[in-house]
């Protein structure tokens, strides 16, 4: 008898910790569900989507930080236009590339920041240049940093690279490609301030630029087939 009762009695302890568990692990699931950003969310982290989405002019919508349809198909046409899974959330492959850091992965602090801009960056030179010189490489990646400082365009690598329009490597997928070292090497050089542009915001193959405008403007350096200027 008293073994049968300390049997039922390890029993019931061990169900009860199997149930805590499972609860926990539902909890935990769910939670980390929630944290992606999708149709009904609302916060701080869907301000910064609208906001970077608007200024690429993927949306055109109110930033409101709440995640309706508008929002929605914005996120489906920037995940469309570079490659991205379309279903319209915002999990950490869309924000990675909006350069917006989650909330699951912000405690990696600027470690994780500069290793993702490092990657963008590398992928945008390889797409643009992977044919020029190493200087040559080096000189696009230094635009993008040109643009980051200059007020005339967003403040940050991922705003710059995604601006609408702005690089053909996005526009035709390439900068979905996986870079080589040598566009590592330069994307890094590009961080680190080397800039054989000489302070360019453009550059363009004279070759095959049919856009007066860019004609007009004023030349720093040539380099490869690449012609830089302010």
């Amino acid at each position: 008898m008293f073994k049968n009762r300390k049997f039922i009695i390890s029993f019931i302890i061990l169900a009860i910790i199997a149930l805590i568990s499972t609860g926990y692990f539902i909890y935990e699931k769910n939670h980390s569900i929630e944290t992606l950003s999708k149709y009904g969310s609302r916060g701080n982290e869907v301000t910064q989507i609208q906001t970077k989405l608007k200024r690429w002019g993927y949306y055109n919508g109110n930033v409101d930080g709440i995640y309706g349809t508008q929002t929605l198909n914005a996120v489906k046409y920037f995940q469309r236009k570079n490659g991205l899974t379309v279903d319209g959330i915002a999990g950490p492959a869309t924000l990675k590339a909006m350069g917006i850091m989650s909330s699951s992965s912000s405690s990696s602090g600027s470690s994780s920041s500069y290793n993702s801009n490092l990657n963008l960056l590398s992928r945008l030179i390889y797409g643009e240049a992977r044919g020029e010189s190493y200087t040559g490489q080096v000189a696009v990646g230094a635009v993008v940093m040109n643009r980051v400082k200059s007020s005339k365009f967003p403040n940050s690598i991922s705003g710059v690279i995604y601006q609408s329009g702005a690089f053909d490597a996005v526009s035709d997928g390439q900068i979905n490609l996986t870079p080589n070292s040598t566009a590592k090497k330069a994307a890094q050089d590009a961080l680190n301030g080397w800039d054989p542009s000489y302070g360019a915001i453009y550059y363009f193959n004279p070759a095959t630029a049919t856009n007066k405008w860019i004609w007009s403007r004023p030349m720093t350096v040539t380099i490869g087939k690449h012609r830089f200027c302010k």
